[in-house]
């Protein structure tokens, strides 16, 4: 059958042993290492660069893997939060992340530096020999900072010269893990409208049988056509009871390798091809995380080692083909799924394929533009993983919004690169141009910021996501609860101040905190919508009455302002 194949083949990478730089680390914690997240594992939109080790609270002691020195320091309310980033002699670096304080030393130098800076948020490159560390040495404490959603520490292994992340656990740090990866679900994708599985034109969700590494299907399976499959599937690891993400994918038919994929090390650029690897609209839809052994034809990620095809495979030959597919963990443990796919019936006359004429044709190698009365739509080249059949609706008015209701295709199609899409409002109120901006509406209606600024007639944002949109307005201020602060309470003894800050719908742009008319430091915790001034005794006087002013503006220049008074 390989005259009737445009076969692809991709060359295998050379042992990942001798790509791997070696290093002699010790853990990032004095404490047994037990995992909440290991490295590659499927999130929104990237691949997770690291392990995510449990600290069971805040404040363990954080030490240096191995010799080197600080090389950045960032602080953020999102992403990584407080971080330390090192880079040692064996030519790798490593990230300690979601800290909740740095080691004294750096942290005066970092609060320095955001007291100089007038910023909270700071990405900071220090002098080589600002931080020398050896190995076990203080570097900071762990915490719940930036976007992490409980207490634990984000520790990172990267090449220093490309920094790209590797997986940590390649290095040896005494984690255990013997158990094998579960395999869920099988998913099989037809390529195009003749192909047909178990007799329909349209993806089949298949039940898995089977444990302790051997799986079957709970079915039988018959094709006829080009088709293509997925996999849902996880990992434990020993001792605790956190699902994992695997390590690699293979796939063979007939006994011939005919998709291979292996995350050990990635480029932070590609990570957003992601989107192309997994079956976005079932992640979108129902949070399913579906892995394809096939390739979309723009889809650029170097973790595809051997793939034939492009993953897909003409079952048009009449003949009964044997799938196996295993998946394997970081530590090497594997399960296979074996199934056998019948022959499946070509019914082509009995469904014919109708043209559809409100399609327009978008090739995801070429820029492409749409315009329709009152909204424009322009996708560069690169930005789409095939090409898309691109539809468009106007939909019934909304008196909550200022212009039509727009279906851009649909919210289901993913995006490498971001497009640009222009509404025409209906009508500008009196001196509020600057405050409408785009909205998206979902399938249950609800409503969400999607930004953008009035210009030229018409509201213009760049998007990663496609769906149904129109122009709303945000006039609403961003509210400020500091209700214990209203009596100029006295704060003695009171290591801090924490307010909550919060906008429901642009989202907020930018906070100050003055005391005695002087720029404070207040940290930022934006998953918790809380602003938090730790007093200072070097740079606040003790004993005495302050003024305390916090202004708070959103994404459309909406203000709030609080003032008060504390004795500290």
């Amino acid at each position: 059958m390989f005259h009737r194949l445009l076969i692809t083949l991709v060359a295998g990478v050379i042992s990942l042993n001798s790509a791997f730089p070696q290093a002699g680390f010790i853990p990032p914690l004095k404490m047994p290492l037990f995992l909440s997240a290991n490295f590659g594992e499927l999130r929104p939109d990237h691949y997770h660069s690291g392990i995510d080790i449990r600290t069971q609270g805040t404040g363990r002691e954080v030490v240096a893997a191995d010799d080197g020195y600080v090389y950045y320091l960032l602080v953020s309310p999102v992403g990584f939060g407080r971080a330390v980033f090192i880079r040692h002699p064996s030519g790798l670096s490593t990230v300690y992340g979601h800290l909740e304080s740095f080691a004294p030393g750096i942290e005066e130098y970092v609060k320095t530096l955001q007291y100089r800076n007038k910023s909270f948020s700071v990405t900071i490159s220090p002098p080589q020999d600002r931080f020398p560390v050896k190995k076990g040495q203080l570097i900071g404490y762990s915490g719940n900072s930036g976007s992490s959603n409980g207490p634990h520490l984000h520790f990172e292994v990267r090449k220093s010269d490309s920094e790209k992340p590797v997986n940590p656990l390649r290095y040896q740090f005494g984690i255990t893990d013997n158990i094998k990866p579960v395999i869920e679900r099988l998913v099989v994708y037809p390529a195009n409208k003749g192909t047909f599985i178990n007799g329909r034109n349209g993806k089949l969700f298949l039940s898995v049988a089977g444990a302790s590494g051997k799986y079957e299907l709970g079915q039988e399976l018959a094709i006829h056509g080009m088709a293509g499959f997925g996999i849902t599937s996880y990992d434990f690891m020993n001792d605790t009871p956190n699902r994992f993400g695997i390590n690699a994918i293979e796939m063979t038919i007939d006994s011939i390798p005919w998709f291979r994929y292996e995350v050990n090390e990635f480029s932070f650029s590609e990570s957003r091809y992601i989107n192309a690897h997994i079956d976005y609209e079932e992640s979108v839809r129902r949070n399913i995380d579906i892995e394809k052994l096939f390739v979309l034809p723009n889809d650029r990620l170097s973790l595809y080692r051997t793939y034939m095809n492009n993953g897909l495979f003409d079952f048009s030959d009449g003949k009964s083909h044997l799938v196996t597919i295993s998946v394997k963990d970081g530590s090497g443990n594997q399960s296979v799924l074996a199934f056998n796919v019948k022959p499946g019936i070509e019914m082509q006359d009995i469904f014919p394929v109708m043209a559809d004429s409100l399609e327009t044709i978008m090739p995801f190698a070429k820029d492409n533009y749409f315009e329709s009365d009152g909204v424009k739509v322009s996708i560069p080249a690169g930005a789409l993983y095939d090409t898309l059949h691109f539809s468009f609706r106007i939909l019934p008015r909304d008196p909550r919004f200022y212009s039509r209701i727009y279906h851009i295709h649909n919210r289901f199609t993913p995006l490498q690169r971001q497009y640009t899409l222009s509404i025409k409002p209906d009508s500008v109120p009196s001196g509020q141009s600057s405050k409408m901006v785009l909205v998206q509406i979902d399938e249950r209606g609800t409503v969400t910021c999607s930004g953008g600024k009035y210009t030229g007639g018409f509201v213009t944002a760049n998007l990663y996501s496609l769906g149904t949109y129109a122009v709303g307005i945000d006039t609403v201020a961003p509210v400020i609860w500091a209700n214990g602060l209203k009596s100029n309470p006295d704060l003695t003894g009171r290591s801090e101040i924490r307010i909550k800050i919060k906008d429901d719908f642009s989202g907020i742009r930018s906070y100050e905190g003055l005391i005695d008319n002087k720029w404070a430091l207040f940290e930022y915790d934006a998953k918790n919508d809380v602003i938090i001034y730790k007093p200072d005794p070097v740079r606040l006087e003790k004993g005495k009455r302050h003024t305390l002013a916090v202004t708070v503006s959103d994404n459309c220049g909406n203000t709030a302002v609080f003032n008060s008074e504390f004795t500290w």
